[in-house]
């Protein structure tokens, strides 16, 4: 039996059995891998819509020779054999009798209507593992209901509060004694983690985590939990996983959020080979490309991802973002209009609303769907970070801040939030507090040349005045590929600032090369040209001065004159040169 078919039938399985114990977010993950599957051709032909493997839409343009990923690569390719699936994982505890089913039913019914008390109730006397792990999971939501109750009693929708899940301690001292005596199965392995990390005891919460997807690897939910708990890539790499092809979904996860692009790339697509038409692994590779900042590819996926999935909400927040960057304002228009109208409470279609009315320079209707983002989810990070960036729009700089703050408090590693708080601080005219947290940003995302830009401009600041550091951010600008084109002439500047003729005169001179490449005229041109044409003269290298004066006479402003004095110098002392008195 082929590596498709293993994974379909485990698929299967676990569809049915992570369903069966309510963990649907799991279940739904597990179901869209299995249609992700490549069918046989023989019994089913694909739609014209779907993705095709190595269809240029979907694939990277331009792959090296060696992939950095493999350093970090454990788990067998796809095609091999991997470690054997634990048989007593896809078979049901078959310790229930008829009335105890009949109990089971009737709580996840309960269950599913939201009376998670009512569940808990029904199987207080249950003691098959299925009915334990359902009673301990009702109960943990139960308390989870009553802490967000308190949360918008005590402190309103968006506001901080220290209130805890009061059923925590209990669910630990039960599902500690069931681990003890080994009678713990893999989802309460899961929930005792789950228990674990909101109390804080992150290493004992990563070790029962690894316990939980080695004995039951198909659970999406555990392995998210465990990614989240790994916050270095040597955490990452002291984790003691079985090799299973989930372990790839998870490393590819993993490394996305450790910023290392090229490597969750890299796995993605090694992924395809199995899950060809999972549209959640090629949303996956849009996230890895956008963080890339590959705009055009990541456009192409997400456009395909609509065709194939036209009520999609998962993951549209970052299309509207990279329409935000490209200013496609009809595009980003349509998508507000067809999300809006297939669910408009969602957190990302309040996002993506927002970043439509942040395009169109209607601040104050963004931040309000920012916020109505945030009370559906007070966790929702990019709208913290967005509702920040229009607040300096509105320059609002103390609701930016607390804005930002409160993203970085969710994620310590939002590069986004740190680089908003030096944007914040450097408009309240305190550089220092600026520089700070431009250099938490860049130490998260290094290769953005924004962030190197911003952190140049900081150094030059009249309080700081540190061109040399200034000179050292702007040189890493324009090795990141600095798009908007700063770097570079601001390189030049500085080392005309500081008489260093030779080191200006390159930088123009590259700046000039750049510009001439992309067909764009303009102020910086025409100081290019001026500078160049006065060093040359200097440097008594007459005939490139002259061309560079030459090219300056086309502008209709001052340069005109200033173009045809320098000639004039230039030609008279050519003569003096060739013919001296």
């Amino acid at each position: 039996m082929g590596i498709k078919e293993n994974c379909r039938n485990e698929l299967r399985a676990a569809v049915r059995q992570l369903n069966d114990r309510c963990l649907y977010f799991a279940s739904k993950w597990a179901a869209e891998q299995l249609v992700g599957i490549e069918q046989d051709p023989t019994k089913y032909t694909p739609s014209h819509t779907r993705f095709q493997r190595g269809s240029s839409s979907i694939r990277r343009r331009f792959r090296t020779a060696t992939e950095p990923a493999t350093s970090f690569t454990s788990t067998p390719v796809a095609g091999t054999s991997y470690v054997s699936t634990p048989s007593v994982a896809l078979e049901d505890d078959g310790s229930d009798t008829a009335i105890d089913s009949d109990f089971y039913l009737l709580a996840k019914s309960y269950f599913d209507c939201r009376e998670y008390r009512r569940a808990t109730h029904v199987l207080r006397d249950q003691t098959s593992k299925k009915a334990i792990f359902l009673r301990c999971y009702a109960l943990y939501l139960a308390g989870e209901k009553r802490k967000e109750e308190e949360i918008i009693e005590l402190e309103g929708p968006l506001g901080k509060s220290d209130v805890v899940n009061k059923e925590l301690v209990s669910l630990e001292r039960e599902l500690s004694a069931l681990r003890k005596n080994g009678t713990i199965d893999s989802f309460c392995l899961y929930l005792y983690g789950l228990v674990l990390k909101q109390k804080g005891s992150d290493n004992l919460a990563r070790s029962v985590l690894v316990e939980s997807v080695n004995s039951y690897p198909w659970n999406w939910s555990a392995w998210s939990e465990l990614q989240s708990l790994c916050t270095t890539i040597e955490t990452l790499k002291s984790l003691n996983l079985d090799n299973h092809w989930m372990k790839d979904f998870f490393l590819a996860s993993a490394y996305q959020e450790l910023r290392l692009h090229n490597e969750s790339l890299a796995k993605y697509e090694h992924l395809q080979g199995t899950f060809s038409f999972s549209n959640y692994v090629q949303a996956q590779i849009a996230k890895a490309q956008y963080s890339l900042r590959e705009f055009e590819q990541v456009e192409v996926i997400f456009e395909e991802l609509l065709r194939n999935d036209p009520y999609r909400i998962e993951d549209m927040d970052m299309y509207s973002n990279v329409l935000y960057a490209k200013e496609c304002c009809s595009a980003l228009s349509y998508l507000a209009h067809r999300v809006f109208l297939t669910d408009k409470y969602r957190p990302e279609s309040c996002c993506i609303v927002g970043n439509y009315y942040s395009l169109k320079g209607q601040h104050e209707k963004s931040v309000m769907y920012f916020r109505r983002a945030l009370k559906l989810n007070k966790n929702y990070l990019s709208a913290w970070t967005l509702m920040g960036h229009e607040y300096v729009e509105m320059k609002n700089t103390p609701a930016a801040v607390d804005a930002y703050r409160r993203a970085v408090d969710i994620n310590p590693c939002d590069y986004r939030a740190w680089y908003g708080l030096g944007q914040a601080y450097e408009m309240m005219g305190m550089p220092y507090y600026a520089l700070n947290y431009f250099k938490k940003s860049v130490f998260l995302q290094p290769n953005d040349s924004r962030l190197w830009i911003a952190m140049a401009q900081c150094y030059e600041t009249e309080q700081l005045h540190m061109l040399e550091e200034a000179i050292k951010c702007y040189r890493r600008a324009a090795n990141c590929n600095d798009r908007e084109a700063i770097a570079l002439h601001q390189l030049a500047k500085l080392h005309a600032e500081l008489d260093r003729s030779d080191e200006a005169a390159f930088y123009y001179k590259k700046d000039l090369e750049r510009m001439e490449a992309e067909e764009r005229e303009g102020p910086n041109m025409v100081e290019a040209l001026m500078f160049l044409a006065r060093y040359y003269k200097t440097q008594k290298r007459f005939e490139e001065a002259e061309v560079y004066c030459t090219r300056l006479l086309d502008y209709s402003g001052p340069e005109k004159e200033t173009a045809k004095s320098l000639l004039r110098g230039i030609r008279y002392e050519m003569d003096v040169e060739h013919f001296p008195p």
